[in-house]
């Protein structure tokens, strides 16, 4: 045996953990500060390979339930403190990931920073947080570790005090006095309400601060203003795919807290500015544009009669809060004293703000002009407008169908849609957009389904009114899988004007987006998109618009045909969609949909970017973040900031770098992609899909039925009640694996493609000079570096009753190794992340705080499945999945 495996930690996990073992000892007792460290540290010497660790007592027989209970939280604990001391070292950031690193490194590749204003101008990059139930914490327990955060930034720079007046050191303890004392697991289940509220905390208080400061800095990289093209989405209380509880009220209230939050901070903002600007007519030339908005705003008050500036901004004032009441029907939190008429657009408003900036530049050295607080606001008013995060709308298409065959049925256009072929659907279609008469008549008595989404559709036509196009701008088809899918759209979105016909209406109508998300359908998208642009009905308005978005599904392709057929079709279909776009005209807008799991598109944003294909880019991408990843990438100002500029950094460089590969290898490296995914698909799909039991193993080993006991979202974890794997949705198929320690859906295929192929030199070649290979491989080994075969092993225990449960985990142990194996020998390495030591030591850090939770979650899952009903054991159930998630990070 060599020597013992060395597990490093920062100081910040040094110095926290100290004090959660303090805590532990201090609110919990003793007996159980002395139970958790004897557990943690045979546990700890097991995974550094000291010997005789292995023949020691775990420690976890001797904990009764409620020791069981509190153990898991003091384990969850300080999981969740390594991932903020490790956050706040930067284990999770790319040093090469700024703007100022990309525009160096673009002008030594000749790029200028005009070129890259000029794709910035065009561009779009665009998070877009979705609700899915990933996230498994409390918001109250994020907000605890936010504040320890906020904490430690004062303690680095050396305060003694908070500006409250408390002793730093002690505050930082008493935030962790209350996580302790805090619920973890929440009682009641979310509503779609509760999930507005939560993506709203980070949308105003993360996002409305930073992304002005982004762009302030890149301003100053750049040496010239850039576009306003990084934007914030949303599909919170707009995606009623397989959610009934998403409804047109649903819609209207999360774009009426979106924009009541914005005007409120605009509010806030101009108040502030009308004390910073006290410039004096006396002192200063005035121009006239600012004379006439200070003569205009009614203010007459003596004490700011040579002060126009601030008359200005009382009139500016004025008209926002009358836009806050108009838009909201609500008052203003801080009304206005002077009459203002409401402004129409957020154009208007930012005209009045730029107005009062040129006459700033104008003075002297024009040190008051666009920068500071009033630049600041002039750059989220072009962002963020008066809706704040632009909320798509989502449904599958099996429901447009249904929908528009009754509305046709009623209309006595046609009795049976259902029954027609593709071509006479389209043929029907087309003829229907021809003009823009409505066919759902408002008086007719329709099924419940049509008339939630005849009412969705006419909610969305309000939102657009009253808070402007931005407000909301896709209309996404998921499982689109024929250009019917997206036509039938376009007759919907007329019943309420959200499509014309005519060219002239292209600008302003609303973009019908496709998701192409099995292997079958991402195959066909080319073809459909051609089609669709091909049709004078549609083209011409495309056209016009410039661009068009195509959405592609990460997690359903996945658990469809596995990790690797899956990303490789992904980047086939992408290249193939680029000469479609070329020869249509428009600018093509790739929309990600990706997970936090390997398994559902998640790893390094950076990086998945860099590695798309040369020209689908282009400017132009937009990527959903859900669950514990807009926690972990947004939960404080600084990590936005970093993952913001990450996102951008990649994006510039995609777009504009030239291709790295020669035709030559691209030739090679596609004929080899091609096999390795043609095995890699045979061998999942043979697991998956062709082994007759493998769906009751895969719901015996998993806690796939604890997990839809979590009260983590408002919408069903399956779309039917079909016990099927292709009805089950990708996000409890890929966190019930991750809580076995499996992780089947990121590595699986993998090790029988790479088997098999023969060439290794060549596969070699390809990880070492192809970012899309070597981005494949470094999420699969991230995953195979946090699975455990030893633990699965005793998940699989748990499916002893299901027929075949030896042979199909022995099929998943020999996947592994295989892929382990072959992995290792690809990339050249003698163990798992040899050649990323700061991502080996922090999964090191945690397999040791890992293994007794999954030990513990499968002994109370043993008890309920036999039908104990001790309350404690559900409980004990549901912590441990929460303390596994937390400590995995990625695992949904």
């Amino acid at each position: 045996m060599g020597p013992p495996i060395q597990i490093s930690q920062n100081p910040d996990i040094r110095y926290l953990g100290r004090i959660l073992g303090d805590v532990i000892r201090a609110y919990g007792g003793e007996k159980l500060y002395r139970q958790t460290e004897y557990i943690r540290s045979v546990s700890v010497d097991r995974h550094r390979g000291i010997a005789g660790a292995e023949a020691s007592d775990a420690g976890l027989d001797a904990l009764s339930l409620d020791d069981t209970i509190a153990f898991v939280r003091g384990f969850m604990l300080f999981s969740m403190l390594a991932n903020l001391a490790e956050d706040r070292q930067g284990v999770a950031a790319e040093p090469e990931a700024t703007v100022a690193a990309a525009l160096a490194r673009l002008k030594d590749g000749g790029i200028d920073g005009n070129a890259v204003a000029q794709l910035m101008g065009a561009a779009l990059v665009a998070p877009v947080l979705t609700a899915h139930p990933t996230e498994v914490r409390r918001k109250s327990m994020l907000d605890h570790k936010n504040r320890i955060a906020e904490l430690m930034l004062l303690r680095d720079s050396g305060a003694d005090e908070t500006p409250e007046g408390d002793i730093v050191e002690e505050a930082i303890r008493r935030q962790i006095v209350l996580l302790w004392q805090t619920r973890p697991l929440r009682t009641e289940k979310l509503f779609v309400a509760d999930e507005i509220d939560n993506a709203l905390t980070y949308l105003r208080d993360v996002f409305l601060p930073v992304v002005p400061k982004l762009y302030a800095r890149w301003e100053k990289e750049l040496g010239q203003r850039p576009a306003s093209f990084l934007r914030v989405g949303s599909w919170i209380g707009g995606d009623r795919d397989g959610n009934p509880f998403v409804t047109a009220e649903t819609l209207t209230q999360a774009t009426g807290r979106n924009a009541a939050a914005v005007l409120g901070h605009y509010i806030d903002a101009v108040h502030a500015l009308g004390a910073e600007l006290s410039v004096s007519a006396g002192l200063a030339p005035v121009p006239a544009a600012v004379e006439a908005l200070a003569e205009a705003s009614g203010d007459t008050a003596p004490s700011r009669r040579d002060e126009p500036y601030r008359r200005a901004l009382s009139g500016i004032y004025a008209r926002l809060t009358a836009t806050y009441a108009a838009i909201t029907g609500k008052a203003p939190p801080r009304p206005s004293a002077l009459a203002g008429e409401a402004y129409a657009t957020p154009a208007d408003f930012r005209r009045d703000l730029v107005t009062l900036a040129d006459g700033l530049e104008a003075s002297g050295e024009g040190q008051l002009g666009g920068i500071g607080a009033l630049g600041r606001l002039i750059r989220a008013v072009e962002v963020f407008g008066f809706h704040l995060a632009t909320l798509d709308m989502r449904q599958n298409s099996a429901v447009h169908e249904r929908v528009l065959a009754e509305v046709l049925r009623v209309a006595g256009v046609c009795d049976d849609y259902a029954a027609l072929d593709e071509e006479a659907r389209v043929a029907l279609l087309t003829a229907e957009l021809a003009s823009d008469r409505p066919l759902a008549a408002s008086w007719h008595s329709w099924s419940e389904e049509t008339a939630g989404e005849l009412a969705i559709v006419r909610a969305a036509a309000d939102v657009r009114a009253r808070l402007g196009p931005d407000a909301i701008c896709q209309w996404i088809i998921s499982m689109a899988q024929t250009l019917s899918d997206l036509l039938e759209v376009h007759v919907l979105a007329r019943e309420a004007g959200l499509w014309r016909s005519g060219e002239a209406a292209g600008k302003s109508n609303l973009m019908v987006v496709p998701l192409f998300e099995t292997i079958a359908d991402l195959d066909k998208a080319p073809a459909i998109m051609a089609r669709y642009f091909a049709m004078p009905e549609i083209g011409p308005q495309v056209a016009l618009r410039g661009h068009q978005e195509v959405m592609i599904g990460y997690s359903d392709s996945n658990k469809d045909g596995g990790y690797l057929t899956s990303t490789w079709g992904l980047h086939q279909a992408s290249q193939a969609l680029t000469p479609v776009f070329a020869a249509a005209g428009p600018s093509m807008q790739l929309f990600h949909g990706r997970g936090g799991a390997v398994g559902r598109g998640g790893g390094s944003a950076f990086a998945a970017i860099r590695a798309q294909p040369a020209g689908t880019v282009q400017g132009r991408i937009r990527i959903t973040e859900q669950g514990e990843v807009i926690a972990a990438k947004y939960g404080t100002a600084d990590s936005a900031a970093t993952n913001l500029e990450s996102m951008v950094s990649a994006s510039l460089l995609a777009s504009l770098e030239p291709e790295i590969l020669g035709a030559a290898d691209c030739v090679r490296f596609t004929a080899a992609m091609d096999a390795v995914s043609d095995r890699a698909f045979a061998a999942y799909r043979g697991l998956v899909y062709d082994t007759p039991t493998f769906k009751d193993f895969f719901r015996a080993m998993t806690p796939i039925a604890e997990i839809a006991t979590l009260k983590i979202g408002s919408r069903p974890s399956s779309r039917t009640k079909s016990s099927a794997i292709e009805d089950l949705r990708a996000i409890p198929w890929v966190f019930s694996w991750a809580q076995a320690r499996t992780m089947l859906p990121g590595w699986y295929g993998t090790g029988e493609a790479f088997a098999g192929f023969a060439d290794k030199a060549l596969l070699a070649d390809m990880a070492a000079s192809w970012p899309f290979f070597g981005a494949l491989l470094g999420n699969m080994e991230m995953v195979l570096a946090k699975s455990d075969m030893g633990i699965a092993a005793h998940y699989a225990g748990l499916a002893s009753q299901v027929e075949g449960h030896e042979a199909i985990f022995g099929r998943i142990k020999d996947g592994w190794n295989r892929a382990h194996d072959g992995l290792l020998e690809i990339t050249g390495q003698t163990r798992l992340l040899e050649k990323n030591p700061a991502l080996e030591a922090s999964i090191r850090l945690r397999l040791p705080y890992i293994e007794p939770l999954n030990l513990l979650q499968i002994e109370l899952m043993k008890r309920h499945r036999a039908g104990e009903t001790d309350a404690r054991i559900a409980e004990g159930i549901q912590l441990t999945i929460n303390a596994i998630a937390t400590a995995l990070r990625n695992s949904g």
